[in-house]
């Protein structure tokens, strides 16, 4: 494949196939995504460089919403201007919207989630492959200085005690900042004359596409987190306040966002099918991603001026160290839903020398994952 120069636009249309590839067969959630593009996009089509990457990445940790979602757009942003930010971003999204609009027909039908385990059972250990690769190359240009690998460890222990992601990146960034502003100290005895702060971080209503929107609307525009957290939002407004959904609905959709490929805010588009049918699909879909598209189109002409300042480039550094951590527990979380049995572990094993020393596709690698899936389970329950 010829690579274009990084300073040359990529062409819309092969923009296009690639996310709506990606977004056909990314499974695994945020962690899984970011580790799949980290493949395509620096290792085999050398689109940007692993600190143009790692930039991306602690730019869309930082602003509300779904960070995988909002590094594609990040991406087709910096490779093809606003075009390719809006082309980015619907294709990654589109392939998953259709899939979840399927489930949701079939569940409005019969009531209950086609079986989907044996696909999953064999893809999990695949997706645990490729975040170790992400995170090992991506470690490597990360972690520049001795004290960045010391903001590295703060960081992975607060996320494996359990602290929440903004305060994880919060201690990412104000640690990092810390060198430089002490030199600072140095240089002018005034810095630190004016002090460091640090931030720390009814009855049943009738439905309507107009309320649903806003609903979505709000979620995408605050949400910082996992589909777990995604989960707790919408059980407050959608359960307890609107009464539109029961706890077993919601739970339904939030695993149909989970176990289906892209984004898991796609859970949005269960919930409006559900509700609204196909024009509550849309309604829910556009709305839960809107602000993402405005977020990265109003940060992305600022990451380079960001990245010149000594301070905001040590605190891009840090919350992309505290990303990289946060994408490590989630990793080793993973791993234990994953590695369940023997051959868990022997796919495991295999995706990660077909991947680190062979440098096999990550898509292929995931479909022939299904197809062993699928085939170990019908053996099982067919012995």
């Amino acid at each position: 494949m010829t690579r274009p120069p990084r300073s040359a636009p990529v062409p819309l249309g092969e923009l296009a196939r690639f996310f709506l590839t990606l977004g056909t067969v990314a499974f695994g959630g945020p962690a899984g995504h970011i580790a799949m593009m980290e493949d395509q996009v620096v290792r085999r089509r050398q689109w940007l460089t692993r600190e143009e990457f790692l930039d991306l990445l602690g730019a869309a940790s930082l602003i509300p919403g779904p960070s995988s979602t909002e590094l594609a757009i990040f991406i087709g942003f910096r490779r093809a201007g606003w075009r390719g930010l809006v082309l980015s971003g619907v294709c990654f999204i589109l392939p998953a919207f259709l899939i979840v609009m399927a489930l949701a027909w079939a569940y409005r039908r019969f009531g209950t989630l086609p079986a989907a385990t044996g696909v999953l059972y064999g893809i999990e250990p695949v997706v645990i492959a490729l975040v170790v690769q992400a995170i090992a190359g991506l470690a490597r240009t990360a972690l520049k200085t001795w004290w960045l690998l010391v903001v590295a460890l703060c960081t992975l222990a607060s996320a494996a005690l359990g602290v929440a992601v903004l305060p994880v990146l919060g201690i990412g960034a104000a640690l990092a900042m810390l060198p430089v502003l002490f030199r600072r100290r140095e240089a002018r005895a005034a810095v630190w004359a004016s002090g460091l702060s640090l931030a720390s971080s009814g009855g049943g209503t009738a439905f309507g596409l107009w309320p649903l929107f806003v609903v979505f609307f709000k979620v995408g525009a605050v949400l910082f987190g996992s589909g777990y957290v995604l989960l707790a939002f919408l059980q407050g407004d959608l359960v307890q306040r609107l009464h539109w959904l029961t706890e077993r609905q919601l739970l339904d959709a939030v695993a149909v966002g989970q176990v289906t490929p892209g984004p898991v805010f796609t859970t949005a588009t269960f919930i409006g099918y559900v509700l609204g049918g196909l024009p509550g699909a849309i309604v829910a879909t556009v709305a839960i991603f809107l602000p993402s598209f405005v977020y990265v189109g109003l940060s992305g002409p600022l990451i380079p001026l960001i990245r010149r300042s000594p301070v905001a480039g040590a605190a891009l550094s840090g919350v992309t160290v505290a990303s990289l951590a946060l994408m490590a527990v989630v990793g080793v979380q993973l791993g234990h839903a994953a590695l369940v049995d023997g051959v868990t572990a022997a796919i495991l094993g295999v995706s990660l020398i077909l991947l680190l020393v062979f440098r096999v596709n990550s898509a292929w690698l995931v479909l022939g994952a299904a197809a062993v899936g699928l085939a170990a389970r019908l053996l099982h329950h067919g012995g």
